[in-house]
């Protein structure tokens, strides 16, 4: 069974751009997702729907994966919401960290996920599946993305009900949020779906786009470039199919030096 290094051992084995930061909350949601925050050092910095490299030592070695981060850029805790892979060469450790445990934060955050990539429009959608939704949650509690769009909608697919609870929660405490609860209350809806189980919206969200329902149901226009900016983030396949949707849309990805009308995440963790 690998060692994994922890206490004083650990502060003098991670390499120089590495931090040891500590878990200080721990919430299983199924026996395949949980969330955890851990400690900010005060020199982290990075902007909303990034993702950074975060990990444990592991028979002396370093073991990372990329993460998004799903907290807001303002928080003081950094949260991330992840898989449990059980021969998931991290997360078969990473899923049993308990709150004053250890974990490695690499000291630069990166990613295409942020609202610089996107040019300006009326409405944006984020396209999530799984734990695709990690960078959402950071995005949706950033106040300038109600600032630069006037309706955001977070559609989340998942293949069971149960998983979808992550992003309900969520939802139900933004409420409340006190810097961006009251802007978001009009401005912020939740789409979710699933695929292997009997619920109210069934199928893999490219299908209800297709179908029309997504924009029946909430009420809004069908996809039109010219005034719809969309985020994708999941796995690899339902990304190809939703940029694929987009482009035969008329929809041309953005980046950080060329914004434009939609962007991917391609970090993954296992």
């Amino acid at each position: 069974m690998n060692q994994i290094i922890k206490g004083a051992e650990l502060e003098n084995a991670v390499p120089a751009n590495v931090f040891v930061e500590t878990v200080t909350e721990v919430t299983h949601f199924t026996d395949r997702l949980f969330r955890f925050k851990i400690t900010r050092p005060a020199s982290f910095r990075f902007r909303s729907g990034e993702f950074v490299m975060i990990g444990l030592m592991i028979e002396g070695n370093p073991l990372v994966r990329a993460y998004s981060i799903a907290s807001p850029a303002w928080d003081e805790e950094l949260e991330f919401f992840s898989i449990k892979v059980p021969d998931g060469p991290l997360t078969q450790h990473l899923q049993q960290i308990k709150e004053g445990d250890h974990v490695l934060l690499k000291k630069k955050s990166t990613g295409t996920l942020v609202l610089d990539a996107l040019s300006p429009a009326k409405r944006l959608y984020m396209f999530s599946s799984g734990t695709g939704i990690a960078p959402f949650a950071s995005l949706i509690r950033d106040p300038e993305t109600y600032e630069k769009f006037d309706e955001i909608i977070l559609t989340h697919t998942t293949r069971e009900i149960a998983e979808l609870r992550y992003g309900e929660e969520l939802l139900a405490d933004i409420s409340y949020d006190p810097l961006i609860g009251e802007i978001a209350v009009g401005k912020l809806h939740l789409y979710n779906s699933v695929t292997r189980e009997r619920f109210k919206r069934e199928g893999r969200i490219t299908h209800l786009i297709e179908s029309g329902k997504l924009f029946e149901e909430l009420r809004v226009p069908p996809l039109n470039a010219s005034e719809d900016r969309a985020m994708i983030c999941g796995s690899m396949h339902m990304i190809a199919d939703t940029k694929a949707l987009l482009e035969e849309r008329g929809f041309t990805e953005g980046s950080n030096n060329h914004p434009g009308d939609f962007v991917v995440e391609r970090a993954f963790v296992g």
